[in-house]
Order: C-alpha cells, then structure tokens, then sequence
C-alpha cells in the first residue's frame, strides 16, 4: 500500500530516531523491527498506543475524538478528494465495496455535488 509522502517522511525520521537510541542501548537494528515499540524493541502491550492517543487529544482540549475516528477521517478525505470508492476500500482493508460505500453513504451528497460541478466545468 501506498503511503503518502508526508507520512513516509514522518516515519523515515522515526526509523532514525528509533535506530539511535538502539544503538545507545547497544541492540542491533534489524530491517523488520516494530514501527511502535519500546525503545529496546519490544512490542507495547495492546492498549499503549491507544491510550497515548487519548493523552494526546486530551492536551489539545479535545473530547470524543477515538483513535478509530482517524481511519473515519482518512477514508472521508479521500472520498472527498474524488479517489475511486474501490481504491479506499483497498486501502481501509474493507472485504466488500458494499461496506465502504454503506459506511461512508454520508458523502454520497457531497460526492454527487462534486461530480455534478466537475460536469459543468467539463462543458466548458
């Protein structure tokens, strides 16, 4: 899958990070170490993740904002930007196109918008 450039960016730093502080703890650095883990290596219990995202929300004030709500958000933006349904399902890991478009049917309106201005420009 494709990752946007930005987020491998972000990751590029983390694996660098993530390889000196090894280093400093003299562990050797394999290629398939985890992205999120203690700074020995090893796995986080399930939930670490989780929970850092709700320390984070929390700082900046916010409420209700799950971590799952940014896999909403991701699917959203995409459809919004005119990516093809299918390629989101991919991306979202859904086994059906029927279960993106009936989770994400609150975009149809918008997407119908979309196309019916991007219909008119092309009559231009």
């Amino acid at each position: 899958m494709s990752l946007p450039p930005s987020c491998t960016q972000v990751l590029g730093q983390h694996k660098q990070t993530l390889e000196t502080i090894r280093r400093t703890l003299g562990r050797k650095v394999v290629e398939d170490d985890l992205v999120f883990s203690q700074a020995d290596g090893s796995p986080y219990l399930p939930d670490t993740i989780t929970h850092a995202w709700i320390k984070v929300i929390r700082r900046l004030g916010l409420r209700g904002v799950r971590l799952h709500d940014a896999r909403h958000t991701h699917a959203t933006l995409m459809l919004k930007a005119n990516v093809h349904p299918e390629v989101v399902q991919h991306r979202l890991g859904h086994s059906s196109i029927t279960t993106t478009i009936d989770t994400y049917s609150h975009m149809v309106p918008e997407v119908e918008k979309m196309a019916a201005l991007k219909f008119d420009e092309g009559l231009k």
